[in-house]
């Protein structure tokens, strides 16, 4: 129970790990919101968390992470049903596959809008919460794609890019009043992001087996290996811990 009576806002908390973080939050006796889009997803996730018995606590608030309007009201309902926010992890992304030329100005708008913007509007209205408690963890999803480049992703490589470097910026302005911020980078990891990814190829047995090739392990990661290195990074035996950018990649970084 790393997290007993923590309480938790995850977006994009309805599919792959989103809610496999939720899941293992609540186990951690986290009192857990997800968010997202679709209703009928979320309901689901919540659900599957509930039957799994003992935990903490788990609901759902259907927000979009590119609105302001949205963001600063998940994060009103958090604060008048909790009193705090302890963890907040920027999860929610999105994926398309297409070179640089070729991305539609609507899908690189959206990308970042997403990706970015969503990261940037939930923090921005968390932290000033944080910020009067004096402690809080903040932790974004960036990727191994934020630090290296691959081909026919080029708005989603620009996107991990920009939340990498927002991640460093963020620790080093809140490091002093208690907030740390840090990232998880994953490999190519089995969620319906990929799977979705590969589905957009010419060859989505090729795709999988060339992303396969990139980790030294041979395989993609999976969900629950990602998850737990969310909950370590939210653990308070790492409170020294802020800025870093924590790679689960299968050893594609290293090589």
């Amino acid at each position: 129970m790393k997290l007993k009576d923590k309480v938790a806002i995850i977006t994009g908390g309805s599919l792959g790990l989103g809610k496999e973080t939720a899941l293992l939050f609540y186990r951690e006796g986290a009192k857990v919101v997800i968010t997202g889009r679709t209703e009928g997803r979320l309901k689901t996730a919540v659900e599957e968390a509930r039957a799994q018995g003992a935990g903490g606590e788990i609901e759902y608030f259907v927000a979009d992470v590119s609105s302001e309007d949205d963001c600063r009201g998940t994060v009103d309902y958090v604060i008048n049903k909790h009193g705090r926010i302890d963890v907040l992890f920027n999860n929610a992304g999105v994926l398309w596959v297409y070179n640089t030329h070729e991305t539609p100005l609507e899908i690189w708008d959206k990308t970042f809008d997403i990706n970015v913007r969503g990261t940037y509007l939930m923090s921005k209205f968390s932290i000033p919460h944080m910020l009067e408690q004096g402690k809080g963890c903040i932790v974004n999803n960036s990727s191994i794609l934020g630090s290296r480049a691959a081909p026919g992703c080029a708005a989603y490589v620009a996107t991990k890019g920009a939340i990498t470097q927002l991640t460093r910026a963020m620790a080093v302005e809140y490091a002093p009043h208690g907030i740390r911020v840090n990232a998880i980078c994953p490999g190519t990891t089995v969620t319906p992001l990929v799977e979705d990814l590969f589905e957009q190829t010419d060859d989505p047995s090729g795709a999988r087996k060339l992303w396969e090739s990139y980790n030294p392990m041979g395989r993609l990661g999976r969900p629950s290996e990602i998850a737990r290195g969310v909950l370590f990074l939210c653990d308070d035996e790492v409170e020294f811990m802020t800025g870093s950018m924590l790679n689960i990649d299968g050893g594609w970084i290293a090589r």
